[in-house]
């Protein structure tokens, strides 16, 4: 297992500034959420590929910048929308693949009560793209999204039951919080179906902190991971009005593993 920080957090830098500055903090692991189009060019990937190989790094996974759209893009009544919107995630699926990641994360659809594809037209075409995204070595995964379908359990527990082998799920804690549930039954509901996580703390005050900064207790947490046999990867994923100083994203960083080693071997 890696432990590892995403771009996200840097934001609005440069998506390879931001890398560099996680480079320096000394992760070894990184999810890159894409923000534009051109990031997504062979120009724009094979230099910084070479920098994270140099660097002793590896892309756990990557975050599209078209997530507040795929209601629009790939849920919405108009299906000739979602069949012009597929080659658009083809080259995001080519872009993980080509820079090694093997977790593509989707937020889905809005949580809309009128006008929206019932739940079995959603997961056909979740169904679709992540087939597509199999031919790169890359696993579409669902997450847990504060307004969006993916906020119920029900909704996670019936995907998991449509999709089968085929489901993947990302748990965001603080999209849990936010969503008025308990981030341990969302845990369970996603089962061994869970792939990837993206960890963050919270009080009752404030529902997203930084690892170790808050009240969540990580060791009930990684006996749960343990006891469902979960093999994923772990990103830090917060914003950056979270965290005053970089120093205090890397002792986050390091409290975190410490806690995390004492449950699964972590590189």
């Amino acid at each position: 297992m890696k432990l590892g920080i995403s771009t996200a957090c840097m934001y609005p830098q440069l998506t390879e500034d931001a890398i560099d500055t996680l480079l320096n903090i000394g992760t070894n692991g990184i999810e890159i959420f894409f923000n534009t189009s051109s990031e997504l060019d062979i120009q724009y990937l094979t230099p910084l590929k070479n920098k994270i190989t140099e660097n002793n790094c590896q892309v756990l996974s990557i975050h599209p910048f078209t997530s507040c759209c795929e209601s629009y893009f790939i849920f919405s009544e108009y299906y000739r929308r979602f069949i012009d919107t597929i080659p658009i995630y083809k080259r995001m699926f080519e872009a993980a693949g080509f820079l090694g990641a093997k977790i593509a994360v989707i937020h889905g659809a809005a949580d809309k009560k009128v006008r929206t594809i019932n739940n079995v037209e959603y997961f056909k075409r979740f169904e679709f793209l992540y087939d597509m995204a199999q031919e790169y070595g890359v696993v579409l995964a669902q997450e847990n999204v504060n307004l969006f379908k993916s906020q119920n359990i029900d909704f996670i527990k019936e995907m998991k039951n449509y999709m089968k082998e085929k489901a993947a799920f990302v748990l965001d804690i603080k999209q849990a919080v936010r969503s008025g549930n308990n981030p341990f039954d969302v845990c369970s509901a996603m089962g061994n179906s869970l792939k990837h996580i993206h960890l963050n703390d919270n009080t009752k005050t404030q529902d997203c902190l930084l690892p170790c900064e808050g009240t969540f207790d990580y060791n009930k947490f990684f006996d749960l991971l343990k006891l469902n046999n979960y093999v994923g990867n772990i990103i830090i994923e917060v914003y950056n009005h979270n965290f005053k100083t970089l120093n205090q994203l890397k002792s986050s960083y390091i409290n975190i593993k410490n806690i995390a080693e004492k449950y699964f071997d972590i590189e």
